[in-house]
């Protein structure tokens, strides 16, 4: 055989066996993806290995959607993410991680998982008779601790004992500071030290391991949440599988069997569906939003639009939507029952609302009673700016004169928009964002009135079977986008970050 037929031979040997290398471990690799799926690459605090590896294999299996879990400390997994900027999903075991993931630009939507706690791990039996986070500086105690700059449970333990002064007694004690939670049980386990600091989630997952709580330790309970990076190319992916390692019928049952303690999670819905009570106001500013909240979601919303007077009686006889967004306070709070948290959004003005022109001279509610002014005004009883414009009326003591030319009543503004524009009407009170669509066409007056505002909040319903959901829906119209909409639909922006419960 001369030199060239013996390294052609070579080499289709040298190709051969790379391709049956690569073939096995495509087989054995859980992360292969099928023909046209693309994994989603997780990053995943070491700690909540067990639950995420039994849920992942099992979402593998029922739509066949490889996940590709990379374990590490929180903190080295945070570190890696700025850098390399990739990735689909990132677990921390700690809210601090997922506060400075989000400050940093690098996570989208975020679901909380479970919560966890600090505690003294040490073999069964306490050998070193162990009860108190004093004893842990003994001399004759050997500690472990996670690394605060690597791990969520050491950062947590960290940042609780510097507030106390408490921190550099115990930092001297410590023997070894290892870079994950599970490296620290593992340690105690084949008793390299003595005792170590984890959390109590962990401490259970070891049959050799007993624990005892530190009444210190108790407020520091931290909720382990899920987020779906900016990095993602396959986002919607990413966020259904979020959902579903969330939901308590499907990826919490991986987290109660492994001793973490759930939060109140979505029931699992491929495809959500969800009803949202609006006033009719709100419609401009919030349809768009809505439609490619759905399409990220993947998930429906049915809208129902109208005056809230309208809406509050359906509830009132039995509807119960998942979410109510108000056209005024007053409307929340008489449905306060049935509703959490509600978080104040955007504002709008009464207005009058004239003929182009304004020939009739009409400059305040006073000139709207004159003769001959055919007038239109909001339903007192249906609708949230006809409640409001009823008690301002009042208290201006012109509701009665007012209704002497009162021609029309109408739970929508848009109603009585409509009016004018044909001319069978003069004047109208209505809201500014009824107004700011046609201003080319028709004239507004302020109403200098405390009663002339009103404040549109948002809230989730008590009996959804989707609070996430829904909480991120109220998120979505919380963004600089959506008051980037309403802004130019003419409402005015009231929310502050940090006043949603």
């Amino acid at each position: 055989m001369n030199m060239k037929r013996l390294a052609l031979f070579g080499s289709l040997v040298i190709v051969a066996g790379l391709t049956a290398l690569l073939l096995r471990q495509s087989r054995n690799s859980p992360a292969a993806a099928p023909a046209g799926r693309k994994p989603l690459v997780f990053f995943c605090a070491a700690g909540i290995k067990p639950p995420v590896e039994a849920v992942a294999r099992e979402y593998e299996q029922a739509f066949g959607i490889p996940i590709q879990l990379q374990y590490g400390g929180s903190g080295t997994l945070l570190s890696n993410l700025r850098v390399t900027q990739t990735g689909d999903l990132f677990l921390a075991g700690d809210e601090s991680y997922v506060k400075s993931a989000r400050e940093l630009g690098l996570m989208a939507e975020v679901i909380p998982l479970a919560r966890q706690r600090p505690v003294i791990t040490f073999v069964k039996g306490n050998p070193k008779n162990i009860r108190t986070l004093e004893d842990l500086r003994r001399p004759d105690v050997r500690v472990a601790m996670a690394n605060p700059d690597a791990a969520s449970v050491g950062r947590t333990v960290r940042d609780l004992l510097e507030r106390t002064g408490q921190w550099t007694a115990l930092e001297k004690s410590v023997t070894v500071f290892k870079p994950t939670v599970n490296d620290v049980a593992n340690d105690v386990k084949i008793g390299s030290v003595d005792a170590g600091i984890v959390w109590d989630a962990t401490a259970r997952q070891y049959p050799e391991l007993d624990i005892v709580s530190v009444p210190l330790f108790d407020p520091a309970a931290e909720t382990i949440s899920i987020g779906v990076l900016k990095s993602s190319r396959q986002p919607d992916a990413a966020l259904r599988f979020a959902r579903y390692l969330g939901a308590p019928d499907k990826g919490q049952i991986q987290f109660r069997k492994f001793h973490y303690e759930p939060v109140e999670g979505d029931a699992w819905a491929e495809s959500p569906e969800i009803l949202l009570f609006s006033g009719a106001m709100l419609r401009p500013g919030i349809e768009k939003t809505l439609r490619e909240f759905e399409a990220r979601e993947n998930c429906r919303i049915t809208t129902v639009y109208n005056g809230c007077g309208i809406l509050v009686a359906q509830m009132r006889v039995g509807q119960r939507p998942d979410a109510y967004f108000s056209c005024d306070t007053s409307f929340m709070e008489s449905v306060a029952d049935l509703y959490r948290g509600p978080v104040s959004i955007v504002d709008n003005d009464l207005m009058i609302i004239v003929q182009k022109g304004n020939l009739k001279g009409i400059r305040s509610v006073q000139d709207m009673t004159q003769p001959g002014i055919r007038v239109g005004l909001p339903h007192h009883e249906k609708s949230a700016m006809g409640n409001i414009a009823w008690k301002m009326l009042l208290q201006m003591n012109l509701y009665d004169a007012l209704g002497r030319n009162l021609k029309v009543e109408s739970p929508t503004g848009d109603f009585l928009i409509n009016q004018i524009r044909t001319g069978s009407l003069d004047a109208i009170i209505a809201c500014r964002s009824n107004w700011t669509g046609v201003r080319e066409e028709l004239d507004a007056i302020p109403i200098d009135h405390a009663l002339a505002r009103m404040t549109q909040p948002f809230a989730v319903g008590r009996g959804t079977r989707f609070p996430q959901l829904m909480t991120r829906l109220r998120e979505a119209f919380t963004t600089p986008l959506s008051r980037q909409r309403f802004e130019a639909e003419g409402f005015g922006w009231r929310y502050q970050p940090g006043s949603a419960p």
